[in-house]
């Protein structure tokens, strides 16, 4: 069963093409993890679904209906990066409050539960830690009892205790039967949660899978070794995607490891130290989108 669906979908902003010609489609039981650069378009497509932009081209849906329904909208919950939540209400009251706008909201003490909120209940939000506000936000997105989340870079800021159990609550409403759309920037996440992954570069789909079909679409390899070649000419080897040094060792992640390791040998007959390793999610993202970023003009215009 299909839970948000966008088909054929473009958005633009004056002359810049948010998304274009995108298709997605979200299951029930389900968490897609939506990446791509900054400026990729995720945002476009996070608003689409919550019905706060429409479309120029192509059809968006969320639970059948148009995002704005009223229908659509009860059975769906959000954790967005942008807004604020009023400091000087207590963790219980800002549950209460968002629970009242929802028909069948969740109980108290399971929110409290399934945020990992229990005993916070009286505190107020601005005495809390940074990951504990970030539990409240997780708290009202799922408040209501939605069928369809949207966590749009949930973790951000977090360290790293706190993201794992951010993660592990959101495996929880995921084995409850709940569709998530996740767009995140640490793909170590992505790579632990996402049943499905998309990847958008420049307002289009570049690449759909699961993680380790992205892995073996990407076909990349992440090569490290002690070499006196110049950093530039490394750079500017073909097949070469990115490259950083530490001291004297470079980690260069190629989409042809055999041609850059030749290239190395060849500029290097002293080369040492060498390892080659098959790729990662972030060799593979790297690969797919090139790692080509739009003008910050741009971002901000998408963002």
């Amino acid at each position: 069963m299909t839970i948000a669906e966008i088909s054929g979908v473009t958005k633009t902003f004056g002359p810049v093409r948010a998304l274009d010609g995108v298709d997605l489609t979200i299951p029930r039981g389900e968490l897609l993890a939506l990446l791509g650069p900054n400026g990729a378009g995720k945002t476009t497509a996070v608003r689409l679904l919550l019905g706060l932009a429409s479309a120029n081209r192509g059809t968006v849906r969320v639970f059948g209906k148009d995002p704005r329904d009223a229908a659509a909208r009860a059975r769906t919950g959000a954790m967005l990066q942008v807004g604020r939540v009023p400091e000087v209400l207590r963790v219980r009251e800002h549950v209460e409050l968002f629970s009242s706008y929802y028909p069948a909201p969740l109980a108290l003490a399971e929110t409290m539960k399934a945020a990992g909120l229990e005993g916070m209940e009286e505190r107020l939000f601005g005495a809390l830690s940074g990951g504990q506000k970030q539990r409240v936000q997780f708290a009202l997105s799922i408040c209501g009892n939605p069928d369809f989340l949207i966590l749009d870079e949930p973790t951000a800021g977090l360290d790293v205790e706190s993201r794992r159990a951010m993660w592990r609550h959101i495996r929880t409403f995921v084995g409850r039967g709940g569709s998530v759309l996740l767009t995140t920037h640490y793909l170590e996440e992505a790579d632990a949660l996402a049943d499905r992954i998309v990847v958008i570069d420049h307002g289009r789909v570049v690449a759909a899978g699961t993680t380790s079909e992205i892995k073996r679409r990407a076909a990349s390899k992440r090569i490290r070794c002690v070499t006196s070649v110049d950093p530039e000419r490394v750079r500017e080897m073909p097949g070469v995607v990115s490259a950083q040094w530490n001291g004297q060792q470079v980690e260069i992640v190629a989409s042809d490891g055999d041609r850059v390791v030749f290239e190395l040998f060849t500029h290097d007959p002293r080369l040492r130290d060498l390892e080659v390793v098959g790729a990662g999610l972030e060799e593979a993202f790297l690969t797919i989108t090139k790692g080509e970023r739009v003008s910050e003009t741009t971002q901000e215009v998408l963002q």
